[in-house]
């Protein structure tokens, strides 16, 4: 099988890669589904080419617009869009399996190092670590969007968001309606010009 990527053709993975793969994802990134962004385009935009940058970047924004966690979300659609409904199911339970496994662990054990000094040393860097990895991920997003209409788009959120208090909810809606309205208006343009 392959799945084919603008001009180009690439074999589609194996159940058994996807899952691996997922599961390597899940098992080695820590600070949940925004910290797991940079790898997943790594592994399936650059390593593979299994999906275009900017076809990663539509799946990003739908991923973050659905309810649910993110990681999830996004092994559902990669392993829809690669293999279908068992490529789906595959990611899904390869993405959640080392955490569900790493949690089950450490509720046995952790409140018995809570107080250790090296374990609490241990979780100070990871949660800094976690900060880099999604404050990446959102220079990345942001850079992608770096034209008028996003920068517009992303002040208003910003406004509405912080400044007036709006749900952020109501904001997704407001804002795929204008990501819609933008894009009708230049279509309409493309075609009164040819």
């Amino acid at each position: 099988m392959i799945v084919v990527t603008g001009d180009d053709t690439v074999e589609k993975p194996s159940l058994l890669r996807l899952f691996l793969t997922f599961m390597k994802i899940g098992a080695f990134t820590f600070g949940g589904g925004y910290a797991m962004i940079p790898v997943f385009e790594r592994e399936f935009v650059k390593r593979y080419g299994y999906i275009e940058e900017d076809e990663f970047a539509n799946i990003l924004a739908m991923v973050q617009s659905l309810p649910g966690v993110i990681a999830i979300n996004f092994a559902v659609f990669i392993g829809l869009r690669l293999r279908g409904l068992k490529g789906a199911l595959a990611t899904s339970i390869g993405v959640a399996l080392p955490s569900f496994v790493i949690i089950i662990v450490i509720a046995t054990f952790f409140f018995q190092y809570i107080d250790n000094p090296v374990v609490a040393a241990i979780f100070s860097g990871v949660r800094i670590s976690v900060v880099a990895l999604i404050f990446t991920a959102g220079v990345k997003l942001f850079k992608q969007n770096l034209h008028l209409q996003g920068t517009f788009l992303a002040a208003l959120t910003f406004a509405l968001v912080f400044s007036v208090g709006v749900h952020p909810f109501f904001v997704i809606l407001m804002m795929g309606t204008f990501g819609y309205l933008i894009f009708a208006t230049n279509e309409v343009k493309k075609h009164d010009i040819a």
